[in-house]
């Protein structure tokens, strides 16, 4: 599950305008022009997850409502990105869209426009 997971994931966020995958902290990130918009790491359990960056207030209205898929992630926590879980049964558009809303964040705005809505 994990491999195919990271598979999904990887497929998701190089498929962005100018998205490149980095090892970072010896698990994958993708950034794009060197700024981070999505990490693979694992939960505490062991658990394959995304972290992402999200719109402020986003983080507290997605843990709350499903805290058993969306976590609030150490060190990126704070400033208000979001954990999201990777296993079990994972609605991969959901996903999609989470990626790309967080690639739209670090994207620098022409850059962003590119990408449909």
């Amino acid at each position: 599950m994990t491999a195919r997971a990271l598979s999904r994931l990887r497929a998701i966020c190089l498929a962005l305008p100018e998205a490149v995958e980095q090892e970072t902290w010896e698990a994958p990130t993708w950034r794009i022009r060197g700024r981070i918009f999505c990490m693979w790491r694992t939960t505490e359990d062991g658990a394959p997850a995304l972290w992402c960056k999200a719109p402020r207030g986003a983080q507290e209205v997605l843990v709350e409502a499903a805290p058993h898929r969306f976590f609030r992630p150490p060190y990126v926590g704070p400033k208000g990105w979001i954990g999201l879980r990777l296993d079990g049964r994972v609605d991969w558009e959901e996903v999609g869209a989470i990626v790309r809303r967080s690639w739209r964040m670090t994207a620098p705005k022409r850059v962003a426009a590119t990408l449909p809505d």
